[in-house]
Formats: structure tokens, sequence, C-alpha cells
């Protein structure tokens, strides 16, 4: 398996060095990137074979990229995971392991992000940081141009052909919205944001077998498929402002969840309910040659998703 997972931790940093290396004398030519990232989601997709989710824009997006089926996130749980995405160190090896710590990272250790920027690269992030480290001010400051809740590569800060590194971190599929909030809450913020026909039938759900059937938990898990759909319709929000900037063939997009689901037995459970994750990465035609085989095909090799991004010790 090593052989496999190593080079599925390295594909991601090879293309990004290429990005900023190879293409570095001519700005115009370097691939902008988009990385859309759902919050606590395993890869209840139709694209993975879930015949319940109601997610035609992932699943569109997955025929036009290379899907992981083996993806796994480097923690059940947001915040240490997240200071695995900022820096591509495994949690253990940072001390960030428990939520919400304040553990001390190297003075010299950078965010990957001020790389690119550091290149000419405008970076910007949507909503969410949680880098779970003592040093994580610094990182934000370093790493992203914007990092504020309306963070766009439309921004105005960026300017016109400047390559783009664009985050968006999606709330809508988050344990918050899937069991914590009351349900009018719910209904209110998620649910009325659906077409009739888009809302989940609790009784047609199909519950994981480690699940009691009772009303209560088939509701939960209709809200929670609910989310989903909603979280895909923000994705093919994204998808069409790029087309309609003219974007979509010159920018890398990436799906991919935090962690697994935030349904008991998933999130802070390591169990491939709380660790595997969707992932999927679309190469646009002149950047095929970046990716590890053609658009539509599937990988099968295991391969940590935080951990395929490039740690900057120094720029």
């Amino acid at each position: 398996v090593r052989p496999h997972l190593q080079r599925g931790m390295r594909f991601l940093l090879l293309f990004l060095f290429a990005g900023v290396s190879a293409y570095a004398a001519d700005r115009v030519d370097r691939p902008n990137v988009l990385w859309i990232t759902a919050e606590d989601m395993s890869p209840v997709l139709g694209c993975y074979g879930d015949k319940f989710a109601i997610t035609p824009n992932i699943d569109k997006l997955a025929k036009e990229s290379v899907r992981y089926t083996k993806a796994f996130a480097s923690a059940p749980v947001c915040s240490p995971s997240r200071s695995c995405l900022i820096t591509g160190c495994y949690p253990t090896s940072l001390s960030t392991q428990q939520m919400r710590s304040g553990f001390a990272i190297p003075k010299s250790m950078r965010g990957f992000p001020a790389l690119l920027r550091a290149q000419g690269f405008y970076t910007s992030n949507n909503v969410k940081t949680d880098y779970n480290n003592g040093a994580a001010q610094r990182l934000i400051a370093e790493a992203w141009n914007e990092s504020i809740n309306d963070a766009h590569w439309r921004s105005n800060q960026r300017e016109e052909g400047q390559p783009f590194f664009s985050v968006f971190n999606d709330m809508s599929t988050h344990q918050s919205r899937t069991t914590v909030w009351p349900h009018e809450v719910f209904i209110r913020e998620i649910q009325s944001k659906l077409a009739e026909e888009q809302i989940h039938d609790p009784m047609k759900v199909p519950l994981p077998p480690y699940y009691p059937d009772t009303p209560l938990i088939r509701k939960e898990w209709a809200r929670m498929y609910d989310c989903v759909t909603v979280m895909d319709r923000n994705t093919g929000r994204l998808l069409k402002e790029l087309e309609e900037d003219g974007l979509a063939d010159n920018t890398i997009v990436f799906f991919y969840s935090d962690h697994g689901s935030g349904m008991p037995r998933g999130k802070r459970m390591m169990h491939d309910s709380g660790m595997r994750v969707a992932l999927m990465v679309r190469f646009p035609r002149r950047y095929q040659h970046l990716a590890p085989s053609p658009p539509g095909t599937v990988n099968e090799a295991v391969s940590y998703t935080h951990l395929t991004l490039p740690t900057i010790y120094s720029v």
C-alpha cells in the first residue's frame, strides 16, 4: 500500500510546484486553483454510489475529474485536520491532534499558500481558518490576501489577469446544521433553499446497519441529506461563476471534505465513517499533463487528502 499512498500524497504538491515554477515566467499561463471544501461530510454523493443523494452538480464535476475512492482526512475532526491542511504535516507531528490546540510551531514554518502568494498569486479564503496551533494568526496573515466571509477571486484586490488560489469552505453540511440547530432554524436556513422534490423523505432514508431504525434517526439522516443537497447547489453556483468569468478553462478545481460525517459514529471517530472523504480534481484540457489520469477516471490508491499539500518551512 505504501507506494500508492506516497504517490497519492504527492500529486498535489507536484502540480502546485508546476504552477509556480514551470509557468513562473508567464503569469497568463499559470493555472488558477479553486478549492471547494465541504464541512463534516462523508462521500454521501451520487457519484460515490449513494442513490439517495441529490447531488447533480458534484456528480457532473466528478465526470470531468479524477475521482478518488480511498481518500482519508488526517484526523476525524476539523481543527486537527486543518492544522494539517495549512501546513501539510500530520497533526501528531505538530502536537495539534487535540481540538483547540495552541501548541507552538517553528517560526520558520509557513502556510503553503504563502509560497503561492510570494509567486504572484492572489490568495483568498472564504469563511474558515481554525488552524489549531499557536501560530494560527501569523499563518493567516502570511497565507491570504483576504480571509473573510465574502472572500472571492472576484475581489477588487485581485489584479486583472492575476492567477488566484481561492478556497471556499461550505458550512452547509457542518454538524451544527445536520444535528444541532433547532428544527425551525434548520427549516429556515437549509430546507427553505430546496424545492419540494429535493427534500428527502425520512421513511426512505437508507440507514447504516449500525443505527437503530427509529423515526428520530430517520429524521436526522434525512436532514443530513438535505444539507448535502444545499451544499451541492452552492458548489454548482461557484462552478457557474467560473464559467461566467471565462476562467473554467484555466482553473484546476478541487472538491473534498475536511473529514467524515458529523452524524454519530462519524466525526471524532477513527473509523472510515469519520475519516473517509470525497476527493475529486478537475484539470482543464490545457493542464491535463499535470493530471494522474484522464477526466472521468477513478483512482483507487489510498491517499490522505491533507498530506497532498506542500509544507513550506521557508520561502
